[in-house]
């Protein structure tokens, strides 16, 4: 017996338009019949092809996640940091270094435990058991034992446990919005299908759907991971791409390495040249590449995150990944889906042709048996039953009439009435009438206005209705005759009345918004229109799916608008985006957006989405708004300033300082600072900038998305670190042709002028613009740094100088310090014009 084989999972199941194909074909390639297998061939797929779930196998053991996130640059200069500290007999500062990196792993690590808790649910949401026919009978089976080739039968309510073909509907629709992003129930009926997209397939059922009436019978094509809900699950489970944050993070750490290494090959070479001490020469180059990290930059940036979490929680953005507020800061691409954050999320009566025609629908719509539908809802909405009015009989909505008719008995203008009432599509209900009332009967005319209005993205229902005379029986279709045309109710998803304004506040934050859609192309572009929405060029799913990654790429730059995507898809245009450089956010709340937040920056959901789409997003709306979502990216830009002022200043402030003990190094018999005062000087300096995250930013600062520009964080160092190593230079030669200073007190000189300068410069180069224009410190900042300077002058002048090193300095020597830091304080405000050159 020949059947399909499991596909593997190299390959792109999920991407087989297997409803294209006949039934019979399906069924032949599958080895099966519309009778379904035997138990014996089920077992044995069973063996062969896997369980029909969705998880992607065992996530990696813990030890292997802590060890790839060990081996990132930033992180392995700390840890050779910490242990050159414990080697140096500083041992609390091996035990605050390994502390922050030791939170830092800790947190990564539980974002993506987080992440495969979010494929689990996906394999928890589809139904325990189904119905399948085995041996000739029908029987529940687990819906992990399903195999391709069986045939289940499904009712209404039921979910959907697998991927495949309709054999047989009977009046059968599915909801698919959390896969397609459609708001309407879909009619599925068998018979063949040309549509290439899920969204087109009116002859296929696809895994984690439900049936929310009528009946089907289904014959299983995909299972497991070869389902699309599966490709779902493949995405949240996988690693997820690095963040612009990650990238960020690491770019500075590669650049801290090369200047580490740089100076320390520089330092151990031209001491070892000058003959001396081998081991005091390893001591003092190890301590400069101590000197030169930035031990608190993750406590800092934790710090600055966390202050930024509460602030967005304040706007009703809650944070799950502290990293997402820079990474939402940084964005210049938000793409979104139109559900729920451009629309309301509900299907709405837009209007009708007359209050007669809305009577009557509203006649059909209550009258009928059965649970309403959502179109049913809306017509309920905005009109209720008339009192008085009863129904006899029904013909229920079916595929080939796709209409339904209802007869109703009550009171009209002329007394007591019996009327057919026929509601569903347009042409169906039109192809049934021979006439209409109040205008002339143009069945022509009529289906052009109709699809008109469709092309505006409107969902239309035909109403038409006839007098049934006392003594006629009405059975079935069959009274669904010489029907007078009253005319249509129009539906639609409406457009939320705040999103217009939200777009431009975004686009005047220096963000573009791309729609990305599960809709039609009609829908989408009437959509935009409504909102007075900027938007260029329209790729839909069936066309990105001739396209490789690298022509969807050169596409994605022009294009603002994509509909009838599917979730793989919009996971393909997000990394699109990626790879053109853009920082790209992702907002949605199905299970067909989780594999696109997934994947992007900056990944949103809202409150009311599904729990999947929660746990695979950073950032949760309280509200479906966008115009939230601009508050959170102003605050994600805010953090990122005040990070990128530790950076800034941690870097410049520590290669500055320790080129002019390289060079001093050289120059003088004797070492400018032991190294523990090296330490100990690198360690109340990030102390002093602790304070950093309190601190308000530049106006500047919040108007454009940011990245990591590792070149402008060079460029600093280069400005701002030579400056400080002139002055450093000056020192030495104040100290040893001025004052004659022996060790000690050239040392103890040296460290108050380094303290002093580095500390102060906070207060100038906390803002591009002249600091006496800027707004004040923020009290914890000044706090932080002074009280930093305030401990160095007290350990190197106070009653503890001698146990490290220090020594006593007279008063003219102090002076003489006094005017070198307000000659460096001068000249730095003027350099960071160029030190700080905004785009």
């Amino acid at each position: 017996m020949l059947h399909r084989p499991a596909p593997s999972r190299h390959e792109h199941p999920r991407e087989d338009p297997f409803w294209t194909r006949p039934a019979a074909a399906l069924l032949e390639g599958l080895g099966t019949s519309p009778a379904g297998l035997t138990e014996a061939e089920a077992a044995r797929r069973l063996a062969a092809q896997g369980r029909n779930i969705v998880a992607e196998g065992a996530p990696a053991a813990l030890a292997l996640k802590v060890l790839r996130r060990l081996v990132e640059p930033l992180v392995a200069i700390l840890i050779v940091a910490a242990l050159v500290s414990g080697l140096t007999g500083d041992w609390p500062g091996f035990g605050i270094i390994l502390g922050i990196v030791g939170i830092s792993v800790a947190m990564d690590v539980l974002q993506e435990y987080r992440a495969e808790q979010a494929a689990a649910r996906l394999r928890d949401s589809v139904a325990v058991r189904a119905t399948v026919r085995r041996d000739g009978r029908a029987r529940p089976v687990p819906v992990e034992d399903l195999v391709p080739g069986d045939v289940v039968d499904l009712a209404a309510g039921a979910l959907v446990p697998a991927d495949g073909l309709v054999l047989v509907g009977e009046g059968a629709h599915a909801n698919e919005a959390l896969l397609t992003g459609e708001p309407y129930p879909v009619a599925k009926r068998p018979g063949p299908c040309a549509g290439t997209t899920p969204a087109e397939a009116a002859n296929a059922l696809f895994a984690g759907t439900a049936l929310v009436a009528g009946s089907a019978t289904m014959l299983v094509v995909a299972t497991g991971h070869a389902t699309r809900l599966g490709g779902v699950a493949a995405a949240l489970a996988a690693r997820r791409p690095a963040t612009a944050f990650e990238r960020g993070l690491r770019g500075l750490g590669l650049l801290i390495l090369r200047l580490t290494a740089f100076l320390v090959l520089f330092v151990l070479l031209a001491h070892l040249a000058f003959h001396r001490p081998a081991l005091e020469s390893f001591l003092f180059a190890v301590a400069l590449a101590v000197g030169l990290t930035p031990e608190l930059l993750p406590m800092v940036t934790t710090v600055t995150l966390s202050r930024g979490a509460l602030r967005m929680a304040r706007k009703q953005v809650v944070v799950k990944r502290l990293a997402a507020i820079h990474d939402l800061g940084a964005m210049d691409v938000l793409c979104t889906d139109k559900t729920g954050t451009l629309t309301e999320a509900r299907i709405a009566l837009a209007d009708a042709t007359s209050p007669e025609v809305l009577r009557m629908a509203a006649l059909n719509a209550g009258l009928a048996s059965g649970v309403p539908t959502p179109l049913d809802a809306a017509i309920l909405a905005a009109q209720p039953v008339p009192p008085g009015w009863r129904a006899l009989a029904e013909a229920p909505f079916g595929f080939e009439r796709r209409r339904s008719s209802v007869l109703v008995a009550g009171e009209g203008q002329g007394g007591a009435t019996r009327l057919l009432v026929v509601k569903g599509a347009p042409e169906a209900v039109l192809a049934a009438c021979t006439h209409a009332e109040g205008r002339a009967f143009d069945r022509a005319a009529l289906l052009a206005e109709a699809e008109a209005r469709g092309a505006e993205g409107l969902r239309l229902l035909g109403i038409a209705v006839r007098a049934v005379p006392e003594g006629e029986a009405v059975t079935g279709p069959e009274a669904e005759r010489d029907l007078a045309f009253l005319g249509f109710c129009a539906f639609l998803d409406p457009p939320k009345q705040s999103a217009a304004a939200a777009v431009a506040r975004l686009a005047a934050l220096g963000i573009r918004t791309k729609i990305v859609s599960g809709d039609a192309a009609p829908v989408v572009r009437h959509l935009v229109a409504a909102l007075g929405l900027p938007a260029e060029g329209l790729l839909t799913g069936e066309e990105i799916a001739r396209l490789d990654d690298h022509a969807l790429a050169a596409r994605v730059e022009q294009v603002d608008l994509y509909a009838r995507v599917s979730p793989d898809q919009k996971r393909r245009i997000l990394l699109a985006l990626k790879a053109r450089g853009h920082t790209v956010g992702f907002i949605g709340d199905g299970i067909n957006d989780a594999p696109a937040i997934h994947a992007a920056d900056a990944g949103i959901s809202v409150q009311e989405a599904t729990e999947v789409a929660r746990a695979a997003a950073d950032l949760i709306l309280l509200a479906p708004d966008l115009s939230v979502l601009a508050e959170g990216v102003e605050e994600g830009r805010r953090t990122y300033a005040n990070v990128m002022k530790y950076v800034r200043m941690g870097t410049s402030s520590n290669f500055g300082n320790m080129l002019s003990m390289a060079v001093a190094s050289l120059a003088i018999p004797f070492l400018p600072l032991l190294p523990a005062q090296i330490l100990l000087n690198n360690l109340l300096y990030d102390l002093s900038e602790i304070g950093i995250p309190f601190d308000a930013v530049d106006r500047e600062d919040l108007a454009a998305p940011h990245a990591w520009d590792m070149r402008a964080v060079l460029r600093f160092t280069l400005v701002m670190g030579p400056l400080s190593s002139v002055f450093d230079l000056a020192t030495f030669a104040l100290l040893l042709w001025g004052f004659s200073a022996a060790p000690e007190a050239f040392r103890t000189a040296w460290f108050v002028e380094s303290m002093a300068t580095q500390i102060l410069v906070i207060f100038l180069i906390r803002t591009a613009g002249p600091a006496w224009r800027a707004a004040w410190p923020h009290p914890v900042l000044a706090a932080t740094s002074l009280g930093a300077l305030a401990a160095a002058l007290a350990l190197a002048l106070g009653p503890v100088a001698p146990v490290l090193g220090f020594a006593p300095l007279p008063g003219p020597l102090l002076a003489a310090l006094l005017a070198l830091v307000l000659l460096y304080l001068a000249a730095a405000e003027r350099l960071k014009r160029i030190a700080v050159r905004r785009a």
